[in-house]
């Protein structure tokens, strides 16, 4: 059970650790194997997780979500036959699971099973009419058979049904590509892009339209943008190097070029565009450099023979530009194929894998674009649990970490009677702090070193007072490790002896919180624990009523229950004690929103953005429509 509170707060590498220790006391027991196998899964290890469903197949064979796991390890190793088969068993236990069948097309699909997908799809078709994504799927099999006709049709209906699936969009948007409808794909393009703004490959394409459109500011826009999102994209470095060139942006497109050389260092389209860029830059030295090793893999590129022979020439070389200048005039006179490409004609672009030199400067596609449709599970993110698309900010709790965030550095939340706590310990210093990052397995074996280092201590010790700490250190280590359980246990031990402890209840009250979170994911009914939860921060308050972390957590109960009038009465008091706690900003922002007070919330949710929670903005996007 702590291992699966530890999968449920996503801490995967220690939920493993549990799940060895379940194993090696219960071996004959699958659902250690499987939790253990899922918490590889969310790693990446798929060899891994595909070895641990096997063995929990092997103990028990009739539980759907097994097979469906492991074809998803399967699908990641591109074994999509092995795939198809567990989806084939599972379906024969649970025959109405619309997932299953979902993920046994695209299997097919990738396993270029054309046909079957098809008649798989009437099936699907038959059974969910409404079901968008199989008239996507239904599409992408028209648009590998080269019937893009039928796929068009597909899609419109995919997008009748569902117009906010901005996969889709995208999809529609490959088809006006390749026909060069290039207005209709940057359209098409930007409602996917509206609806998915996170995904590189549609500003890429987009920029691809609005060239061809000689919109050139919006495609160097979105070239820039695609590689805020994947800095490594080689084609948005490759063709913005391209169009920085034509606007004479020359310095910055040999950097974009240098990169492209780091990626891909034999990449002799990319090496030529650098040498032409350095000759016009003036380093005529490095240019040469580059023109000899295309020349060296080309001998017969007369482009890059004329230009070395200048650069050489004004390098006062002449006895080699003479040479080259001779290979060219040659060259000529035995009537062999010699033209210059015009600078980034507008209709003309290159295959990534054509590499005819005199194509040097068009801009690069891909080799073939293929429609996205995703494999259906729940096993990324939280498990057990169905992701929303908006969550509220978490309780604030102890730890012996401070609060980390990729955008907001250096927060540091402070409180008075945590303060005497960590100068009266004379211990690991206590922080305040809402976060759970994963821990690794050094840290990990950390906290169970100090958990034994502690327990022992408490074992042999005959001081009260320091007993009683230790106890309380105890406990916070315990919450680190997901163990919420054994940590209410010790702070009740402590409450018992110190009963007007704030900082007592107030991280039991998180943990037990915690605890029931993942109990109601499990399908338990938490009422009664959660009163247990508000009786404890209640009598916090009285002990303490100028606690702003006591009332927003107290604001994110009321929120959890729905309660939001008396939710967003608990945040406003936090926020008049505490203005900078961004936390509650935003979980205000979203409490108005669901009580239909939609430009006040948005309003607060501006707010907790400001701060730095980004995540703020994604929100706005949303109800603002």
């Amino acid at each position: 059970m702590m291992g699966r509170s530890a999968l449920y707060y996503e801490d995967y590498v220690l939920s493993m650790q549990y799940f060895n220790q379940a194993i090696a006391a219960k071996p004959y027991l699958y659902e250690p194997w499987f939790f253990r196998a899922v918490a590889k899964y969310s790693l990446d290890d798929f060899p891994g997780a595909e070895a641990d469903c096997t063995e929990a197949i092997g103990r028990n064979p009739y539980v759907v979500n097994i097979y469906e796991l492991r074809g998803l390890t399967r699908i990641q190793q591109k074994k999509y036959a092995d795939a198809i088969g567990d989806y084939t068993r599972a379906l024969k236990y649970d025959p109405e699971n619309r997932g299953l069948w979902h993920n046994r097309v695209l299997c097919h699909i990738r396993n270029e099973e054309y046909d079957v997908a098809l008649c798989e799809l009437d099936t699907m078709l038959s059974r969910w009419s409404r079901y968008a994504p199989a008239y996507s799927m239904q599409a992408d099999v028209h648009m590998q058979q080269k019937d893009t006709t039928a796929a068009i049709a597909s899609i419109e209906k995919s997008l009748e049904i569902d117009p906010y699936d901005g996969q889709t969009w995208g999809a529609r948007s490959i088809i006006s590509l390749s026909r060069e409808e290039w207005p209709e794909a940057e359209e098409q393009l930007s409602k996917a892009i509206h609806l998915l703004p996170k995904r590189a490959v549609y500003y890429i394409n987009r920029a691809m339209a609005r060239y061809n459109l000689n919109n050139l500011r919006g495609a160097m826009a979105d070239y820039d943008t695609a590689l805020d999102l994947e800095p490594n994209n080689f084609l948005g470095h490759y063709n913005r190097g391209l169009l920085r060139s034509q606007v004479g942006d020359d310095n910055r497109a040999i950097t974009d070029f240098d990169f492209v050389l780091r990626l891909e260092p034999d990449n002799l389209m990319a090496l030529f565009n650098r040498a032409v860029l350095l000759d016009k830059t003036g380093d005529l030295q490095g240019a040469i450099r580059d023109y000899s090793k295309v020349i060296d893999e080309y001998p017969n590129f007369w482009t890059g023979l004329e230009f070395r022979a200048s650069c050489y020439r004004r390098l006062g070389m002449t006895k080699q530009a003479e040479r080259d200048e001779f290979t060219v005039y040659k060259a000529r006179l035995e009537k062999h194929l010699y033209g210059k490409q015009p600078r980034l004609n507008a209709h003309q672009m290159r295959k990534r894998s054509d590499d005819d030199p005199d194509k040097y400067d068009q801009l690069v596609v891909e080799d073939e674009q293929t429609m996205e449709n995703e494999y259906q599970h729940d096993y990324r993110g939280r498990v057990q649990n169905h992701k929303v698309d908006v969550e509220f900010q978490p309780m604030f709790g102890l730890a012996f970490e401070p609060m980390s965030s990729e955008v907001r550095t250096g927060v540091v939340y402070t409180d008075r009677h945590l303060d005497a706590l960590n100068h009266q310990l004379h211990a690991r210093t206590i922080y305040i702090n809402n976060t759970r990052p994963s821990l690794t397995e050094q840290q990990s074996a950390a906290y169970f070193a100090c958990l034994d280092t502690l327990t022992t201590q408490l074992d042999h010790s005959r001081d009260t007072r320091l007993a009683v700490s230790t106890l309380f250190m105890r406990a916070i280590a315990y919450s680190g490790i997901q163990n919420n359980e054994g940590a209410v246990d010790d702070l009740t031990t402590y409450l018992q002896i110190d009963s007007t402890s704030i900082v007592a209840l107030w991280q039991r009250a998180v943990c037990q919180w915690r605890t029931n979170q993942f109990q109601a994911a499990q399908g338990t009914n938490v009422e009664l624990l959660n009163a247990n939860v508000l009786a404890d921060l209640n009598h916090a308050l009285q002990l303490d009523p100028q606690n702003a972390y006591l009332f927003y957590n107290r604001g994110c109960l009321y929120a959890a229950r729905q309660d939001y009038a008396q939710a967003i009465d608990d945040f406003t008091r936090a926020l008049t004690l505490e203005p900078l706690l961004a936390e509650a900003w935003f979980n205000r922002g979203l409490c108005a929103i669901y009580q239909k007070q939609t430009e006040a919330g948005i309003a607060d949710l501006s707010k907790a953005g400001e701060m730095g929670l980004y995540t703020a903005y994604s929100i706005i996007k949303k109800y603002r429509q």
